[in-house]
């Protein structure tokens, strides 16, 4: 990757009682099933997928986001159960609540108009909001062990979302690099 561009994604971070919950079940994946990657971002729901952006205009991005989070309201979240993108991702399911899809394409729409940012993989299907708990290195092996023990586990919670967060990729981790208020 280009040094003078940073790695970037935007996303809704649950309250941090659900965090703790969200990461201890990443932990148990990655004891259980040798699955460690989810454990390299905190939980939390894509609205805008990884992009590069220039290391030197990092304060155009952080103030277009603050414009655009500046327009919007606190949003409802249910988490309810697990679901799976088989045969390598299982996750917490996140409810398609109206306010969220809006959310969602809204900031997309943005995004590329205002920056010029397009995902064209999420251009191309429809939003599945979800929080990750393993993929990646979850064999498919380990995918068709640890499915059959969370598709019927409950898991509920409910939260209002009040900020877009902004993630920046260290070369080993997700971080968070700012919080917009919405």
């Amino acid at each position: 990757m280009d040094k003078s561009k940073k790695r970037f994604f935007i996303a809704l971070l649950p309250p941090q009682e659900i965090q703790d919950r969200a990461n201890e079940i990443k932990q148990y994946f990655a004891d259980r099933y040798n699955s460690r990657h989810a454990q390299k971002s905190p939980p939390h729901i894509t609205l805008q997928p990884p992009f590069e952006w220039a290391s030197d205009s990092v304060t155009v991005l952080v103030d277009s986001l603050s414009g655009f989070a500046s327009t919007r309201q606190t949003i409802p979240i249910t988490l309810s159960g697990f679901d799976a993108f088989s045969p390598r991702v299982i996750y917490i399911n996140v409810l398609k609540k109206p306010e969220l899809l809006t959310l969602q394409a809204d900031l997309m729409n943005y995004m590329e108009t205002s920056l010029g940012i397009v995902d064209p993989v999420s251009k191309g299907r429809p939003f599945s909001p979800h929080m990750t708990v393993a993929f990646k290195d979850l064999t498919r092996q380990n995918f068709h062990a640890a499915w059959p023990e969370f598709q019927a586990r409950s898991l509920q919670f409910e939260f209002s979302a009040d900020a877009l967060t902004l993630l920046i990729h260290d070369g080993t981790r997700w971080n968070i690099y700012s919080e917009f208020a919405l």
